[in-house]
């Protein structure tokens, strides 16, 4: 993460996401199957069969649902002109894998007594009841895998833009690690808003 101060002074906390042209692998129609979709690819490899056919692989690729499908012809480019200053845009990826954690790294348990001979410091403690109902209930916080989750954040505003270098800042963290990918959708633009 890094910071920006505004024209007012502010410090805003943000992060600089590079994006990579994305090319339109293909298209759905509404005829053929039911809803209008593109399909987006980043970081196109080319490579030769056997027979000396040659195909082209995409590192990644995801549906997009749009409304219309005017101007989005396969092999178009979509670059970081799309996604102007001022934006709002929903970031989503997975979030780092942080392994098998306890109960205070996972949910924030404050832990047991330190001292007086205590021996559940880091413990959860008891989970379940005696007679009624005799059971464990579903959805008990314990210790298990922790991260590594899909991670959606809505409504973030894009500070700034830089189509030329294909960057852009957007207020706050986005999930994963340095170099992830994670996937930005335009909620609204500045001249939706005019």
């Amino acid at each position: 993460m890094s910071r920006v101060f505004l024209e007012t002074g502010e410090a805003v906390p943000v992060t600089y996401l590079e994006v990579e042209p994305n090319i339109i692998v293909r298209t759905k129609t509404e005829e053929k199957d039911g809803y209008n979709a593109v399909v987006l690819g980043i970081g196109p490899k080319k490579w030769k069969t056997r027979k000396g056919k040659e195909h082209t692989k995409f590192k990644v690729q995801k549906e997009w649902e749009v409304e219309s499908l005017e101007g989005l012809d396969p092999g178009t480019e979509l670059t970081a002109k799309l996604i102007p200053a001022e934006s709002i845009v929903t970031v989503s990826g997975i979030s780092k894998g942080k392994g098998f954690q306890g109960v205070i790294k996972r949910h924030g348990f404050h832990g047991g007594p330190k001292t007086h001979g205590s021996h559940s410091h880091r413990r959860g403690g008891s989970i379940g009841m005696c007679a009624f109902p005799g059971r464990v209930l579903k959805g008990q916080k314990m210790p298990g895998r922790m991260g590594n989750d899909k991670v959606t954040l809505s409504k973030r505003p894009v500070i700034t833009s830089d189509p030329e270098k294909g960057v852009i800042c957007v207020k706050g963290p986005v999930p994963g690690p340095t170099g992830a990918t994670v996937f930005v959708t335009v909620e609204s633009s500045p001249e939706s808003k005019e």
